[in-house]
């Protein structure tokens, strides 16, 4: 695979050309935002969402969806959860039959309650597919900082191909067949990097997120399985290590909203500060909890959170819910 199109122009899919332009492949980034595109083909720069952060000149940006998959041999597909549908829609007539996509945004789409691959099966039928997730801020990973992620494919051989395409610097991927599980980790750790925000903010302490990092992982494994995937899957790169980066790290918008929230501010108020940047465990919350309910699968944390968000609760009332459940063994 020497010819790739990434269609996203946000931090994430410009940090993923970085890297495919690093092992070798022939790039063309795709972007909505005619100014984006422009500064990267003449600046090589991408000054919303990457900025000061050099691009390889070798990178093509364009608009125009024929230029950009034009030639392609795989597609990286870089746009948030809730606006995935609308951008397949748009390049549907593009993407040739047997063209494969590697799913690199993390979510559920709430209209409909389907996970990412979900719905681009359902758009783009028949086409192969893989999945990738891990702990990853698009910044350190377009400056070349040691990163690992995890590539899940059913087909083995699709996801060697992608490996061998995204495999350069000091970016890893490890390979998974549980595209399940590497699919619902990714979703349901922003919901939980929100609830570990809420933590800090509020100043309960180091413990308490410490707990609320094992039981939401915990939460996950269980909805994980109850839909398929593989127990295992969430002790690694797309279970545990996402969650744990999420849920520390100032540089995590859903763990900056949570943060904001339990200072006391307005969701409204703690979005607007997010700027041009997605929240994804907003809209994801609401789809997890109402997942949850239909599946049987018990999971309080998500719930806390759906309820802060979409239901008024008061961040104290979602608290003290949660630590006045009853007591039960681990």
């Amino acid at each position: 695979m020497k010819r790739v199109a990434i269609i996203g122009g946000g931090a994430w899919g410009t940090a993923l050309a970085t890297v495919a332009r690093r092992s070798g492949a022939a790039v063309k980034l795709w972007a909505r935002d005619a100014a984006i595109v422009d500064a990267i083909n003449r600046r090589h720069e991408n000054p919303v969402y990457l900025p000061q952060v050099p691009l390889d000149p070798a990178i093509v940006a364009t608009s125009d969806p024929v230029l950009a998959t034009e030639g392609a041999e795989g597609v990286l597909l870089v746009v948030p959860a809730q606006h995935l549908r609308g951008v397949i829609d748009r390049f549907a007539a593009v993407l040739r039959a047997g063209l494969s996509i590697l799913i690199c945004a993390k979510g559920i789409e709430t209209r409909s309650l389907l996970t990412m691959s979900e719905v681009v099966t359902q758009s783009l039928p028949g086409r192969p597919l893989g999945i990738l997730s891990g702990p990853s801020f698009a910044a350190e990973v377009a400056c070349d900082l040691p990163t690992a992620v995890t590539i899940a494919c059913r087909d083995a051989a699709l996801g060697q191909s992608y490996l061998e395409l995204l495999a350069a610097g000091r970016f890893r991927p490890y390979l998974s067949s549980d595209t399940t599980g590497v699919e619902i980790g990714g979703a349901i750790k922003n919901v939980l990097a929100i609830a570990c925000g809420v933590v800090a903010g509020r100043g309960l302490g180091d413990n308490a997120r410490a707990a609320l990092i094992t039981r939401g992982l915990a939460e996950m494994t269980r909805f994980g399985v109850a839909r398929g995937a593989r127990a295992e899957t969430f002790a690694g790169l797309s279970g545990l290590g996402d969650l744990v980066l999420t849920c520390n790290a100032a540089q995590s918008r859903n763990y900056r909203l949570g943060l904001a929230l339990g200072r006391g501010e307005s969701l409204g108020t703690a979005l607007r500060a997010a700027e041009r940047s997605v929240v994804e465990g907003v809209a994801t919350a609401a789809a997890v909890a109402e997942l949850a309910g239909r599946l049987g699968v018990e999971m309080p944390v998500c719930e806390a959170v759906d309820a802060v968000l979409h239901r008024a609760a008061a961040v104290s009332q979602a608290v003290d819910g949660l630590l006045s459940r009853p007591y039960r063994n681990e």
